[in-house]
């Protein structure tokens, strides 16, 4: 039975392969992206066929990804904490690049949850058709008072 450790190797080195990836996760394992719904895209993904579709999906936009070498960062039989990083181009050519900070936690030898968070405004520029032009505003009634008052300052401001 694989440790949480084995199971970041395992999946880093399957992700081009959804349904060797989507294998490691439990039946109800999920992947967790909360910044991503700064670009409009759902922040988990729950169950092994809506992670075979997520990284089918993933694979489609950039042909080429591959994830280089993790930095262990914590590490126990259940939970592991790591950076790690791919440099290619999307399929329409353009550069991408995006380090990432995931957990990932493990119970009898699967994955239950792998979290994970990366820097919005690089996937934006190489995923979306227009680039950061087309992140979409958020205009939830928490967050629109935020982003007002920062819009108001940075006008400010210069």
């Amino acid at each position: 039975m694989k440790n949480a450790h084995e199971l970041l190797l395992a999946y880093l080195d399957s992700v081009a392969d959804p349904d060797k990836a989507a294998a490691l996760f439990a039946e109800d394992g999920a992947i967790e992206l909360p910044y991503l719904t700064s670009l409009g895209i759902p922040a988990r993904t729950e169950g092994r066929e809506a992670i075979r579709a997520f990284l089918t999906n993933l694979g489609e936009a950039v042909p080429t990804f591959s994830f280089q070498a993790p930095d262990i960062l914590i590490d126990t039989p259940d939970q592991v904490f790591a950076e790690y990083a791919f440099e290619t181009v999307t399929a329409d050519g353009r550069p991408f690049s995006q380090l990432y900070a995931g957990r990932l936690v493990a119970k009898d030898g699967s994955i239950t949850l792998l979290r994970e968070s990366l820097d919005v405004v690089r996937a934006a520029r190489a995923m979306l058709p227009g680039g950061v032009a087309c992140i979409p505003r958020r205009t939830d009634r928490k967050v629109a008072p935020l982003e007002r008052q920062f819009m108001a300052e940075e006008m400010a401001t210069g």
